[in-house]
């Protein structure tokens, strides 16, 4: 769909900048913990678990809590997450598009890198948004780890019932 036949809360809030930092922040929270980068297709997976208000703001305060555990504890978090993957996939693929081609993201074995010459620019840009931005950024970073703190793409996969 052509960008002028979006609605205004569509260019605002899926457009491919804001997507590509939030793609960005799970990538490097995933990186921090040392196990791995993010998978591309656990990429797919972020904007469902953290543009939605309400699935965002019912994630844990920390990785303490598994992944599973808290699936467990959000018995309808699964479908939902799967179903808005499913209906995301193709700002997630403008974000990825967007993101590699400014050097936001890089793609290297099928895994995306926050590009770190970023760091500091996506943090200045975020001291000017609003409360809930930042969340959606935080929230993304969190997912992030969560999802490396789980093992591997296809376990991570796995515990959300999505086959790639």
């Amino acid at each position: 769909m052509g960008w002028s036949a979006r609605s205004r809360e569509e260019r605002a809030l899926l457009n491919p900048a804001f997507c590509a930092a939030l793609l960005w922040h799970a990538a490097r929270g995933c990186a921090a913990t040392g196990n791995r980068p993010l998978a591309f297709e656990e990429a797919f997976l972020v904007l469902p678990f953290v543009l939605h208000r309400h699935t965002r703001m019912a994630l844990p305060r920390d990785t303490r809590t598994s992944l599973a555990v808290w699936l467990e504890e959000n018995a309808l978090a699964r479908g939902t997450i799967v179903s808005r993957a499913q209906g995301l996939v193709d700002y997630t693929k403008e974000a990825i598009l967007f993101g590699t081609a400014n050097g936001l993201l890089e793609i290297a074995d099928m895994r995306l890198l926050a590009g770190e010459v970023w760091r500091r620019p996506v943090t200045r840009s975020l001291a000017g948004t609003s409360a809930e931005v930042r969340e959606c950024a935080k929230r993304a970073e969190f997912v992030g780890k969560w999802f490396a703190l789980t093992g591997s793409e296809s376990t991570v996969l796995a515990v959300l019932g999505v086959r790639p």
